[in-house]
């Protein structure tokens, strides 16, 4: 798969998992019409928002007193996604968009609030954006902005732009992620937690030059959605291609290529795998990839605390307690804390009572 497709494919699973996406590429290139045709073959509505001749009010609401107060009154773009109750927000020309209105943008993209209304959950933002020296009259976008996106570099192949001018350009395959998909965001987590603790300096590095500041760079959040996109393109079944691009654009090149390149040694069980049998669990012999694994497992349970589910999460840990103590007992806080109501501790929590007992987790 050539770069072009990849980056489409990348984008198709950036809407399906509903995580904010921004295209970056010269004027001219097909970003507006990828994004549109994208919405269509995938029956989602979509809005066309031109940030560059919008007001921060277009975002944030407009004033209105009404009786004793002031309401915020939010824009018709906004009114006719909530009826519609999901659909494609297509913010074209972002980088043209002034520091006002970008600040206005803040929580129209990571919490879907535009005015006093809400946007719902099956609303996804999507923007295309030109390099500030190609853009008219254009801007870097502002680091907190920045760091809401999936950051994606859009080249259209001449191949491809010969074979559309010939027979058409095609509409892009729309993503549809399985049924429980998000099962996969527990793995996820698990796996960026157990990263953040062996290089913590990438856990948050903002940077210094305000033209890397408005692209991708790792953050606590821009983590959260790498590991959202990570999960979504496994569920997907993408390639590592697609998978690496969409991890890079959340956290930076650096930051995302040695996550990667760590995860792909990892080779971790799969934890509802464990859970349904959890006296076969073996240990890993490396203590990254035991941390991993019994994060994933504790997370998995977290997810879905039944009581049964729970028991099963503390045989696992007290297996895993006979050869790594210290990882299992960082693991066992975890599980402790998310303790179906009315349950009885099993007879496994025996090896790490003392520490939850200090802990106040358990009585």
């Amino acid at each position: 798969m050539d770069h072009g497709a990849e980056t489409i494919r990348a984008l198709a699973v950036a809407v399906a998992a509903r995580v904010p996406v921004v295209l970056w590429g010269p004027p001219g290139s097909g970003k507006t019409s990828a994004v549109q045709a994208l919405a269509h073959a995938a029956g989602l509505p979509c809005e066309v928002v031109i940030a560059a001749i919008r007001e921060p009010s277009d975002f944030a609401g407009l004033p209105v007193v009404a009786g004793d107060g002031v309401s915020f009154a939010p824009p018709s773009w906004a009114r006719r996604l909530v009826a519609a109750g999901r659909g494609v927000l297509f913010l074209d020309e972002l980088s043209t968009a002034p520091p006002a209105v970008q600040a206005a943008l803040l929580r129209v993209v990571l919490e879907r609030v535009v005015g006093d209304l809400v946007l719902p959950d099956e609303v996804v933002v999507v923007a295309a954006a030109n390099p500030p020296e190609q853009a008219a009259d254009g801007w870097d976008l502002a680091a907190p902005l920045a760091n809401r996106f999936c950051h994606l570099d859009w080249r259209l192949d001449a191949s491809m732009f010969a074979h559309g001018m010939v027979g058409g350009f095609p509409a892009p395959a729309p993503v549809v992620l399985p049924s429980g998909w998000e099962r996969e965001v527990v793995r996820a987590n698990a796996l960026v937690g157990t990263f953040a603790t062996l290089r913590p300096a990438l856990l948050s590095l903002p940077p210094a030059d305000p033209d890397a500041a408005g692209r991708a760079w790792p953050s606590p959040r821009s983590w959260e959605i790498a590991a959202r996109l990570w999960a979504a393109a496994v569920a997907a079944g993408v390639g590592p291609g697609v998978q690496s691009l969409l991890v890079r654009g959340a956290v930076g090149d650096g930051a995302g290529v040695e996550f990667l390149a760590w995860a792909a040694e990892l080779d971790l069980p799969d934890p509802e795998a464990v859970l349904a049998d959890p006296t076969s669990f073996v240990v890993p012999e490396r203590g990254d990839r035991a941390f991993a694994a019994l994060s994933s497992v504790v997370g998995a349970v977290a997810a879905a605390p039944t009581p049964e589910r729970w028991a099963a999460g503390w045989v696992v840990l007290d297996i895993a307690g006979r050869t790594v103590p210290d990882v299992a007992a960082t693991a066992a806080r975890v599980l402790a804390r998310c303790r179906p109501d009315g349950v009885a501790a099993p007879p496994e929590v025996a090896r790490f009572l003392p520490l939850l007992r200090d802990a106040g987790l358990l009585s």
